[in-house]
């Protein structure tokens, strides 16, 4: 009962702390176990017109885009340059789709399936497919056939998994190609018509024949800006406020940052250059003596013996006198040398045999006219198809593998025959072993260590005779700086890190890098500062012109205009109602348009031009003969709006859509 008591005395306490636990224990369970919900966020790339771009999706489509590339190109690797263009072309049709999805849908616009089918199969399929090269035949023409066999492929049961694996590639080509011809065709739709909203007229089709047809030869004297010098001009913090507030909008920005870093080549050590001479001498007794060559070449050399058959032009330089020089016969060997940081030995493996360097194949297409030949060299070809091709004689035909079937191919001609050579090359090329790594990351970090703030890291840089390479306004999404390698980690550092902080190292191809982050860029626009060199550039040469105008002002004549500017009355002749360009002047559009609208023989008032303060008698107008043809200027400026319209309207429908880009948490 007593504990009862206590229980009832202490009871508000009591629910307080059980109440807590409770809510401790439900929010920790909900933390957990919906974590999810919390980081759901993280799993998107970003929201087009409220659309959510999943992270899957976005690199299936790269996966498709790399497959397409690979099959256009014939090739299979992939550098980092090649990588970035993919996931860029990749978000930018699926800003294209989802952006010009949400205008089409306004004015029920769409591209239906039965339209897309015939842009993509029909008898007159669209550009897009006519050029790739899957549907080409010999000639690089477009061929119907080649796209409705390549389409009835799609169709087959794969037999093993190679073919599964080719069959799956080849749809993705089309799925591709499909989706684009969709958009292309709605870019299309959309474009032209604003094309057919926004047409020249009459009107406009008079004023420019008459600019066209009309010109006019001035005196001039222009007094040039750096008549006066900068030093005697004040610019005062005002005046940059009030031209930076007028010319505010010129300065929008992304969000960007701008390092400075230093660089530690990634280079061999004298070391690593005794081991591999070293080793390489290791091997001399045996590459001279072994009976299985292409074991000992490809497992310690940097290149593989295939067997390939070298002539005297084909071979590399580096062996060229040893395999094709008086005395060269079989299993002769040339002893190690160095040269370009590489040690290279060799032996010969056959010679004094002769090849065609080149043989001309046709395929052989049932059903089809025949093909046109082509003319190809050993190294063209693929090993499963070269080997038999120059082994054929002319008019022989012989089958090979080909994808997921065979191609029959026959030999039309064969060139004359010249010497050959089957050489065995030991190559190695001296590179950083792991302990120079080791020795040159340490080094990296010893500096960070020691000088852990801006201050230091400037000082430290500039005693040990390192240069500071700066790297400017670079954007969240930016896949590298520059030219540097692997270096998209950095970007992605400058944007969690606060200005003035040292980085860590970072391996950028064959440098190591620190990082300093010098300035941080977060507002809509440019700040005052970041602009102000050029703010006082204008505002002085608005302050010249001041002056030079109140001087010119007080002339009563164009000599006397010369003599008060110190410069000669000069004459620009032709110059054109419709053009920019005053005579020797270069671009000057405000002096154009002041000659034609002073009257002849009258002298202008001071014209503030792009070199200089202007002033101007014009002579008389002269209008060129000429038959007026409205229907062909209209034409004319419609083929201009044409050529700059869709650009622009697409880039105003992206501009002013809804659009998060989170692209940078996964890259």
């Amino acid at each position: 009962m007593a504990t009862l008591q206590k229980i009832r005395n202490h009871g508000v306490i009591l629910l307080v702390i059980v109440g807590l636990a409770m809510l401790a224990f439900i929010l920790g369970d909900f933390l957990n176990s919906g974590s999810s919900f919390f980081n759901r966020s993280r799993e998107y790339v970003g929201t087009i017109q409220g659309h959510k771009v999943h992270y899957t999706d976005y690199e299936a489509a790269k996966d498709q885009l790399t497959e397409v590339y690979k099959i256009e190109t014939g090739r299979t690797d992939q550098d980092e340059d090649m990588a970035a263009q993919i996931r860029n072309q990749v978000w930018q049709m699926m800003l294209m789709d989802w952006t010009l999805r949400a205008e089409c849908e306004k004015i029920g616009m769409d591209v239906t399936a039965e339209e897309l089918s015939e842009l993509c199969i029909g008898q007159h399929p669209h550009q897009l497919i006519m050029q790739r090269r899957a549907f080409m035949d010999e000639t690089g023409q477009f061929n119907r056939e080649n796209l409705v066999r390549f389409l009835h492929s799609l169709e087959q049961e794969p037999e093993n998994e190679e073919q599964a694996a080719n069959l799956k590639q080849a749809k993705n080509y089309w799925l591709y190609w499909e989706n684009a011809t969709r958009l292309t065709r709605m870019q299309e739709k959309y474009t032209g018509l604003l094309q057919n909203l926004i047409t020249a007229n009459n009107i406009d089709a008079k004023y420019q024949f008459l600019a066209n047809q009309t010109s006019v030869d001035a005196q001039y004297v222009m007094q040039p800006y750096s008549a006066i010098a900068d030093s005697t001009i004040s610019v005062k913090a005002v005046d940059l406020k009030k031209l930076y507030n007028q010319k505010k909008q010129l300065y929008k920005q992304t969000p960007n940052r701008s390092v400075e870093y230093i660089s530690f080549a990634i280079v061999p050590s004298e070391e690593d250059f005794q081991n591999v001479e070293a080793e390489m001498k290791a091997l001399e007794e045996e590459l001279q003596t072994t009976e299985d060559v292409a074991l000992v070449v490809n497992t310690n050399s940097d290149v593989m013996y295939t067997g390939f058959n070298f002539s005297e032009t084909t071979i590399p330089a580096a062996y060229k006198e040893f395999a094709f020089g008086g005395g060269a016969k079989k299993d002769a060997f040339m002893p190690l040398t160095f040269e370009d940081d590489t040690y290279r030995m060799a032996r010969i493996v056959e010679c004094g045999y002769s090849m065609p360097d080149s043989v001309q194949l046709r395929a052989i297409v049932e059903g089809q006219d025949e093909q046109e030949a082509v003319w190809y060299t050993e190294a063209m070809l693929p090993q499963n198809i070269a080997e038999p091709a120059f082994k054929a004689k002319k008019g022989e035909q012989f089958t090979v593998a080909q994808g997921m079937g065979e191609i029959k191919l026959e030999c039309v001609d064969v060139a004359k025959a010249t010497p050959k050579v089957k050489i065995a090359m030991l190559e190695r090329k001296v590179t950083p072993s792991s302990k120079t790594y080791s020795v040159l990351y340490n080094k990296a970090k010893q500096f960070i260590v020691a000088n852990s703030n801006e201050v230091q890291f400037r000082e430290a840089a500039e005693q040990e005779g390192m240069r500071l390479y700066p790297a400017f306004n670079l954007l969240k999404n930016q896949d590298k700086i520059g030219q540097l390698k692997q270096s998209r980690a950095i970007v992605r550092w400058a944007f969690e890190a606060n200005e003035g902080d040292i980085s860590d190292v970072f391996e950028c191809g064959d440098q190591f890098i620190v990082a300093l982050l010098s300035e941080v860029s977060d507002g809509d626009y440019r700040t005052l500062q970041d602009v102000e060199s050029e703010l006082r550039a204008m505002v002085i040469r608005d302050k010249k012109a001041e002056q030079m105008i109140a001087n010119l002002s007080q002339a009563n004549s164009l000599e006397e205009a010369a003599q008060l500017a110190g410069t000669n009355v000069e004459m620009a002749e032709g110059v054109n109602m419709a053009g920019v360009i005053f005579g020797n002047a270069g671009m000057e559009p405000a002096v154009v348009g002041a000659a034609f609208a002073t009257a002849q023989g009258q002298m202008s008032v001071p014209v503030k031009g792009e070199q200089g303060v202007y002033v101007l008698v014009p002579g008389q107008q002269i209008v060129a003969e000429g038959e007026e043809d409205d229907a062909a200027l209209i034409q004319q400026m419609n083929m201009r709006y044409a050529y700059s319209l869709p650009y622009q309207a697409i880039s105003m429908v992206q501009e002013k859509a809804e659009i998060e880009d989170n692209r940078s948490n996964f890259q």
